[in-house]
């Protein structure tokens, strides 16, 4: 009689069979668990979060297209930077995605409506678990042989390099880790800019490509004084007070990796600009602002030299101003061309001599150009223009970016130390 009594009384019981009979029982996950297993599914309102709460993975969707994402980002950014994206180049339409480690096959895929969308993996196991670890790798590991690890994202990066991630290339395996852009701000799609490490027979550098040509390198590594000729904010001895860059060479593998401090939400981003930022404090690492490619070696600051345009001065360069031109003065022509990027937009009105401000459209993709007089109106519009300017002003305003760079980060390691 007592074990009937406290089998009908056991607050677990109660809580089990409530569940049960409601609801039944399914295999979505928990959310705040950091492995998915055979069978579990993790649907749009689910998250993995690594055992010691430094990253979440998860579905996400952006708001100026509506197309959901599986991606990961520091639990605690504030500026919720996706640090990696599963499907960047194969968009969701709806959030009845989920992710899961199919039955039959281990394979970890994202399906939706029952429909295999995209394979992350490929080779077939009867027993694996995909774990999200506290240095934002996302692993699935086949437990049938050793615990041998079938698949990683550290294996598959995106834009975004973190602490203990690699990027070169194996040569024993072919295997090769670079960054590619986002598209556009709001768009993960690959974008044009990608960035490599080249070694050579000192060290190596950091090398970014627009749309595969040779556009701006950071000048080789300097272990003994952790810095990089192209990239004031990596430099001096400073840097090593929250970060250690480091090379590895040898006959397997070549490659550039680097530590972070603890706590810290360090990474290096590859924005769709071409530029690369420390995030979540946003701090320009390099190059400053578009490379034109017509400086001289001294001021080119790491960006590949080409030829001048004959329509544009050495001073020439175009600046974000909040600032709108007006019909009288300049004409605005739009192209809805979706594969055309910032950067596309940047080097279409550098090479028109008529040119005197240019932008991407509400998407991030396509060109508004504006043509005529450089004259315009500053006024407290939402987005920001690109507008020519030309001279010794273009000089001024680059140097006040410079300032406002290196005060930044005086502060952030002002409050690190």
């Amino acid at each position: 009689m007592a074990t009937k009594e406290g089998l009908y009384t056991n607050p677990i019981f109660f809580l089990v069979f409530t569940l049960f009979f409601i609801g039944g029982f399914d295999s979505s996950l928990v959310a705040g668990v950091s492995t998915l297993r055979h069978g579990d599914q993790l649907n749009s309102t689910d998250s993995l979060v690594s055992q010691g709460g430094n990253f979440t993975l998860g579905f996400f969707t952006i708001p100026q297209t509506n197309y959901t994402y599986l991606g990961i980002w520091y639990t605690n950014d504030d500026q919720f930077n996706r640090v990696w994206v599963a499907n960047r180049n194969t968009t969701l339409l709806s959030n009845s995605s989920v992710l899961t480690i199919d039955n039959a096959t281990g394979i970890l895929q994202i399906t939706s409506g029952g429909n295999t969308v995209l394979n992350l993996s490929d080779q077939i196991t009867r027993n694996a678990t995909a774990t999200l670890e506290d240095s934002g790798n996302f692993v699935l590991t086949d437990h049938e042989n050793g615990d041998r690890r079938l698949w990683e994202s550290f294996d598959n990066p995106t834009d975004t390099l973190l602490p203990g991630m690699k990027l070169g290339f194996n040569l024993a395996t072919g295997k090769n880790w670079s960054l590619t852009s986002w598209f556009s701000a709001s768009f993960p799609a690959s974008g044009i800019f990608t960035m490599n490490w080249e070694p050579n027979q000192e060290s190596g550098q950091l090398v970014i490509y627009r749309r595969g040509q040779p556009y701006w390198t950071s000048g080789n590594l300097e272990n003994q004084t952790q810095t990089f000729p192209n990239m004031l904010m990596l430099n001096g001895p400073q840097s090593q007070d929250y970060c250690f860059l480091n090379y590895i060479s040898n006959n397997d593998e070549k490659y550039f990796t680097f530590s972070g401090l603890n706590g810290s939400f360090w990474m290096l981003k590859l924005e769709s600009d071409g530029e690369i930022y420390e995030g979540p404090n946003r701090l320009l690492l390099g190059p400053l602002n578009f490379c034109y490619g017509y400086q001289s070696v001294n001021e080119a600051n790491g960006c590949v030299i080409s030829e001048l345009p004959k329509c544009r001065s050495s001073d020439d360069t175009f600046l974000q101003k909040r600032a709108s031109f007006l019909p009288i003065n300049a004409r605005s022509d739009y192209d809805d061309n979706s594969s055309l990027s910032i950067s596309d937009c940047a080097q279409r009105c550098w090479n028109n001599r008529d040119c005197v401000g240019f932008n991407v459209n509400s998407n991030g993709t396509g060109c508004i150009t504006w043509t005529g007089k450089l004259e315009y109106q500053q006024d407290n519009i939402t987005v920001p223009i690109y507008v020519l300017v030309r001279g010794n002003s273009s000089k001024a305003s680059a140097a006040k970016t410079l300032i406002w760079i290196v005060i930044a980060l005086a502060i952030s390691l002002f409050v690190l130390i």
